[in-house]
């Protein structure tokens, strides 16, 4: 009779388990660096869609100041501004203290001249809400956009007489650390040509 010899199974040493381990380390690992990647991307997004609304709104106050004082420039004298006041209450201003002479940079906001804290002109669009920082929500504004307006002196060409003005706005987005601030240099001209005429 034949008898097979019996072996002992080999003692096992754990490769599997500890090869397992490292892949499943080596997996957690990357998973964790995307979601943290994954918040990054949201942070930045975030972000970029605060500054577009912030320029939105120094835009729209930027074009209703150029349409204000198209409108208003023959009957208004320039004043020394030393307030804040509301285009929704209808009113404005033309600024004869230029404000590119009474603050250190047009881009730090509030301005401000002398012991006035703040001054220019709050234009509220009827599409926008403005809400403390406090209650501020996804749709909601910080602050009312700001305009200033300041009379820089007669058109240069004497042959076309008119004013020029510099017109600074600012927008906020949903924090008091999210502005824009745009300028724009406008001329009202005080005459007019007609093409049609004869």
């Amino acid at each position: 009779m034949i008898t097979s010899a019996y072996r002992m199974p080999r003692s096992q040493r754990g490769v599997v388990l500890i090869t397992s381990m490292l892949l499943l380390l080596v997996v957690t690992i990357m998973a964790l660096s995307m979601f943290r990647s994954f918040g990054i991307q949201e942070k930045v997004a975030g972000n970029m869609r605060e500054k577009q609304r912030a320029l939105q709104a120094a835009v729209s106050a930027q074009v209703y100041a150029e349409q204000w004082l198209i409108n208003n420039a023959a009957g208004y004298t320039p004043t020394v501004c030393s307030a804040l006041v509301s285009a929704n209450n209808n009113l404005g201003q033309i600024c004869s203290n230029q404000l590119w002479l009474f603050t250190p940079s047009v881009t730090t906001v509030p301005w401000a001249i002398g012991a006035s804290p703040s001054v220019g002109v709050t234009y509220v669009p009827p599409s926008m809400t403005v809400a403390a920082a406090s209650a501020a929500s996804n749709n909601s504004y910080v602050n009312a956009p700001t305009f200033y307006i300041s009379d820089a002196g007669p058109s240069a060409d004497a042959s076309v007489p008119g004013e020029v003005y510099q017109i600074d706005a600012a927008g906020y987005g949903g924090n008091n650390n999210t502005v824009a601030v745009v300028e724009s240099t406008f001329v009202v001209y005080s005459s007019s040509s007609c093409r049609s005429c004869p």
